[in-house]
Formats: C-alpha cells, sequence, structure tokens
C-alpha cells in the first residue's frame, strides 16, 4: 500500500495544479513516483522536463528502454519495473531481454549499442563509476554525446526508483511481470 496519499485535482493548490494539468495535457504521465513530486510543483515540472529531454536526446526508445529497465531491477522498484516492463513490450523488446534483467542476468542482446547501454548502467550502478576498460568501450561505442546520455538517464531514474520505493508506489494488481524475488 502506498505510503503517500495521491491527491486529487481539486485538493491541489494552484501551483500543483498548473504543473498537473501541463503534465496531463503534454505527456500523461502524473502517477507513479510524480504523486510524491506534486508536493513539489517545480521539482514536477524538472522532472518532466528531464524526463522528455532524455526520451528526445540521442538514444533510441530501446536503449532507453533496457536502461530503465536495469535501473529499476537494481533498486527493486515495483512500480517503475512494472512501468518499463509495459513500455518495453509495447515498443517490441522481447519477453526473454525482459527475463533475463528481471533475474539479474546479461541478456542475449544483438545490438552493439543496447548491449552497451546495458553495461554501462549495470556498471555504473554496481560500482558507482566506469572501469577504463567499459569506459572506452563505450565512448567507441556511442560516442561522447550518447554516453552521457546513458549515464544521465541511468541517475535520472534512479531518483525515480527510489522515489517510488521510498513512498511504496506499487504496481496494479494485474501486474504481469511482477520483479523477481
Amino acid at each position: 500500500m502506498t505510503r503517500i496519499a495521491v491527491l486529487d485535482r481539486a485538493e491541489m493548490n494552484p501551483e500543483q495544479g498548473r504543473v498537473y494539468d501541463t503534465a496531463k495535457q503534454t505527456t500523461g504521465i502524473v502517477g507513479g513516483p510524480y504523486t510524491a513530486y506534486i508536493r513539489l510543483p517545480k521539482l514536477f515540472e524538472a522532472c518532466q522536463n528531464l524526463r522528455s529531454c532524455l526520451a528526445d536526446g540521442p538514444l533510441s526508445r530501446r536503449e532507453q528502454q533496457i536502461i530503465n529497465m536495469v535501473v529499476a531491477r537494481y533498486w527493486n522498484a515495483r512500480y517503475p519495473w512494472y512501468a518499463q516492463v509495459r513500455n518495453s513490450l509495447s515498443i517490441g523488446i522481447e519477453q526473454g531481454i525482459i527475463n533475463a534483467i528481471n533475474a539479474r542476468t546479461t541478456p542475449a542482446l544483438a545490438d552493439a549499442r543496447e548491449r552497451t547501454c546495458f553495461v554501462v548502467a549495470n556498471e555504473l550502478l554496481a560500482h558507482k563509476r566506469l572501469s577504463d576498460e567499459t569506459y572506452a568501450t563505450a565512448l567507441a561505442a556511442m560516442g561522447l554525446e550518447d554516453l552521457v546520455a546513458v549515464v544521465a538517464t541511468t541517475g535520472s531514474f534512479s531518483m525515480t526508483c527510489l522515489t517510488a520505493s521510498a513512498f511504496s508506489v506499487d504496481p496494479p494488481a494485474n501486474n504481469p511481470v511482477p520483479l523477481a524475488e
């Protein structure tokens, strides 16, 4: 059960209402950890802007989803995992890849950039840095701008996962692929 009450639109103050309405009209994303962020409207808005910036950045949707699943799995964040599995399936990421990430094993990723996203996100989370070898390999595979996007996506989605976990934002009961224990 969530630890934080979900505010109805009628309960929001004017600033909360403004950022909520803007998000609803643009991205439609107002649930999950945003139920906490709405308490700080500037944070809500900044998170929406960062999310939009990264979504419009150099990484493909598949690359973004692989990073997000790695991050949600690392933090054992149930709602973000649910949302990212749903998004991943909708863009054609194979169930086997999802299952491997859920099982904390290396998925069979044919695309070198997708493999790099997986490795970089995993290593950053596990070791709080990138080894010289991983950095050089990632730089060669992705280029500097795209590597910056991988690191930023890993960090940004970590905040989302930590928020969802801290406030026990749970997925719906009909979650088709729950986190493995």
